[in-house]
């Protein structure tokens, strides 16, 4: 039986928790709790806007979200007798939804607050609301859909050491002043607007707040990895960068489609996960797991074995021009090619691209060696559709 050591009340914001998560990377964040290698334990986790969406018809909130709020997560634990140059193993157990909340959302971010991969074709806010029965999610928003989800957490990760927070930083930095003023923003650096910092108060706090990472990307510590494939059953090898570790989680998702092309991406939710932790001594060197983590995912995934397939390669779609193995001019063109075949089929181009990022869609490298064209591909699972949505020879 896992113990319960982090709840939440759906009703208050997470600073006003009984234990307050915290929503930057720093290794100066206290530890919410602290746990002992081989025990298992349950968090309870906000969606990673903190409640800002609400579930009606109008995409306002979606536009007007305070995205310097986000992620807000649920820890950090302090796994006792971790230490750096230590992997860190964390196993999902479970994961779920909360009764009292069987709902949560996608949507397109506006250019201006934060945009999404297709932003320069899709630059307005859109939100589409599902509804969850069991392991099924349908919208009202994108219709004559059902699909089962693979609830994951977005976001895992452990806490950066100093020199590594610095690291980050400072290249983060030299990106966004290679192009300032860049709609939307090459990168979002350290801001003290709207953070939450466990229990830090005063100077620490002030001071924190000032140098705390952004959670919005990936990095070196795991954090923002969106692994739909991530769910229960999975094992993840942390390389640990300070005592403790400090493990923390959040952004869970019912459903995900590769690459969370819309960025409010996957179908967001609060909920719950089960964890178990367990140390390997000196496991980064030994192992060579040293700059990011590695996962190994589990065995639960949707039976669908039938799939339209999109390819796209590595041409420019404004101007034409010829890219050199560029997979994300790649892949963002088999989104397009899959939302424009979509449109053929009755769904406004704005619900042919919340469905990719909400459902349990493949993306792949099919090639990245043949000059100059990468070529990626998104799969389509055509069982999802209430109608055949296939192809047809015409007789």
């Amino acid at each position: 039986m896992s113990k319960q050591i982090f709840e939440i009340d759906l009703t208050k914001k997470m600073h006003e928790q009984k234990h307050p998560g915290h929503n930057r990377w720093h290794p100066d964040i206290p530890a919410a709790f602290s746990v002992n290698p081989g025990e298992s334990f349950k968090l309870e986790c906000l969606d990673w806007t903190d409640g800002q969406i609400s579930n009606n018809d109008d995409p306002s909130d979606i536009a007007d979200v305070n995205l310097k709020r986000v992620h807000v997560l649920s820890g950090p634990v302090h796994i006792n007798g971790v230490e750096p140059g230590d992997l860190l193993v964390v196993d999902i157990l479970d994961i779920g939804t909360f009764s009292a909340h069987e709902w949560g959302f996608n949507g397109i971010f506006a250019k201006e607050n934060g945009g999404s991969f297709l932003v320069d074709h899709y630059p307005n806010a859109a939100k589409s609301i599902w509804d969850f029965e069991g392991i099924y999610a349908t919208s009202r928003h994108v219709p004559n859909v059902k699909f089962a989800g693979i609830i994951h957490p977005g976001l895992i990760g452990v806490a950066p050491s100093q020199e590594l927070l610095d690291k980050w930083n400072k290249r983060e930095k030299a990106l966004v002043d290679t192009n300032p003023d860049r709609v939307p923003a090459l990168a979002e650096l350290p801001d003290a607007d709207s953070v939450v910092l466990g229990t830090l108060k005063g100077e620490a706090f002030d001071r924190v707040a000032s140098e705390g990472a952004r959670t919005v990307p990936p990095r070196e510590n795991g954090g923002n990895c969106d692994i739909k494939n991530l769910s229960k059953g999975s094992r993840i090898y942390f390389p640990v960068f300070v005592e403790g570790a400090k493990l923390s989680v959040g952004d869970l998702h019912f459903s995900q489609g590769d690459g969370e092309i819309t960025f409010c991406g996957g179908i967001e939710m609060p909920g719950w996960i089960e964890l178990k932790v367990d140390v390997i001594k000196g496991g980064m060197k030994k192992h060579k797991i040293e700059h990011n983590p590695a996962f190994q995912p589990g065995p639960v995934m949707p039976h669908y074995n039938e799939y339209l397939v999109f390819q796209g390669i590595s041409v420019n779609e404004f101007s034409g021009d010829q890219t050199y193995l560029d997979a994300n001019t790649a892949y963002r063109n088999a989104c397009l090619n899959a939302i424009e075949y979509l449109k053929t089929r009755g769904f406004t181009g704005e619900q042919a691209y919340m469905l990719l990022g909400s459902a349990p869609v493949q993306g792949n490298i099919a090639g990245i060696v043949d000059i100059p064209n990468a070529c990626c591909t998104l799969s389509l699972p055509k069982e999802i559709f209430d109608e055949n949505i296939i192809p047809e020879i015409e007789k």
